[in-house]
């Protein structure tokens, strides 16, 4: 409301009534201008209210919202539904351009501006869980594994004749897809097993790192596009070393490309992120959007210490895209702010501590044991130990775990 409004209000409102309801909204407005000014996440996290004010006002700044606008012969922002509408807080033109994701879009400031900024939240973002070397940050609209592979499709421009990846085995399926999807060849890197201290039969597994420089001198640096190394994965395996692999990659002139699925989240694999883009070469870093930010599956952030690699992220993707997964991500990280997302990393390691201690004494009770993986803490892996009842004293623990 501009001064000429709330002049004319104050004929059928008292002044002093319609200058607190102004005080109210100027410190909504606050928040915009303080948001676009630093940039980063709010101390604390917004309201619905001052976030659907913000989405309604960005709405309305993209052309298929305009007044009086009859949109004669567009190919966008065309909503049959009024319920999709809604969903979608009528931002409907997408994010990008045909040549690159995180483009400017001509007849969408709203979306534009939204991305741009969310682009600068996820920076912020990972800055906070301890990702300080992290200079520019990328909010894809397709999830891991897809983000992966538009990774080493880029990397794959400026080294054509390269067509091998590293891969330390991890048994999951979708960055071991992102590898054939992108035409290229996995060379599958078996782990290490180390020996508990115990000299029980169990231990855990960690990358081999004699055979990753064996490979990579078998093959040449000229043969091999990249290295993909992964911090989260399933126990008894460890995260990948991959300070490590970043050393070795910067002597051998290899890319690397880190899986961080889930692993913002985990302090001990943003830590070893952290140190791998310092010490040594990390071209990428891909970590899934739902995993670690509360959010609808279907997006991804992709950060680098290089702003070029990103933006080269950015233009290889063919088309415009989806606005939903930045979004998410946009309302989620505004309503949790620093202080909500600081809380929620305390309370996650509070509970993993909580979760081993039960796991730990149930697994006493019945004669079996928690192996302990120490770089290890998204997955906490049971070891079968002495023949039990357990599975007829207690219902599967896996499904009471989903």
């Amino acid at each position: 409301m501009n001064s000429t409004s709330a002049a004319l209000a104050e004929q059928f409102v008292p002044v002093t009534y319609v200058q607190q309801g102004l005080d109210a909204l100027r410190s909504r407005e606050k928040q915009v201008t303080t948001l676009l000014a630093q940039r980063r996440l709010p101390d604390k996290g917004w309201d619905d209210a001052s976030v659907e004010l913000l989405l309604q006002t960005l709405s309305a700044m993209d052309s298929n919202n305009f007044l009086g606008s009859a949109g004669a012969g567009e190919r966008e922002a065309r909503v049959f539904s009024p319920l999709v509408a809604r969903r979608h807080f009528h931002l409907a033109h997408g994010i990008g351009r045909s040549g690159d994701v995180a483009a400017v879009q001509p007849k969408a400031a709203g979306s534009s501006l939204m991305v741009q900024v969310a682009n600068a939240l996820a920076k912020d973002v990972l800055h906070l869980a301890g990702m300080r070397a992290v200079q520019a940050a990328l909010v894809l609209p397709v999830a891991t594994g897809m983000s992966l592979m538009l990774v080493l499709l880029q990397l794959k421009v400026s080294k054509p004749n390269a067509r091998y990846v590293v891969w330390p085995r991890i048994d999951q399926k979708s960055c071991f897809k992102s590898i054939l999807a992108a035409g290229l060849t996995p060379l599958i890197l078996a782990n290490t097993l180390v020996k508990e201290e115990d000299e029980s039969p169990s231990g855990y597994l960690k990358t081999d790192l004699v055979g990753m420089a064996a490979l990579m001198d078998q093959y040449g640096s000229d043969s091999i596009l990249a290295v993909m190394s992964t911090t989260s994965c399933f126990a008894p395996r460890a995260y990948d070393s991959v300070k490590e692999i970043a050393e070795l990659c910067q002597e051998r002139n290899i890319a690397h490309v880190i899986n961080n699925a889930y692993g913002v989240q985990a302090s001990k694999c943003v830590h070893q992120v952290e140190l791998a883009m310092r010490t040594g070469r990390v071209d990428a870093v891909v970590q899934s959007l739902d995993k670690n930010f509360m959010v609808p599956v279907g997006g991804a952030i992709v950060c680098s210490a290089s702003r070029d690699i990103v933006d080269r992220v950015a233009k290889y993707y063919p088309g415009r895209a989806s606005a939903t997964p930045t979004l998410d991500f946009f309302i989620t990280i505004l309503q949790m702010g620093k202080s909500g997302y600081r809380r929620l990393l305390e309370e996650r390691k509070q509970l993993a501590t909580y979760m081993r201690e039960k796991l730990d004494a149930l697994a006493i009770e019945k004669g079996e044991r928690v192996l302990h993986v120490s770089n290890n803490e998204v997955s906490i892996r049971q070891v079968k130990g002495i023949r039990c009842s357990f599975s007829s004293s207690y219902p599967p623990l896996r499904s009471l775990l989903r």
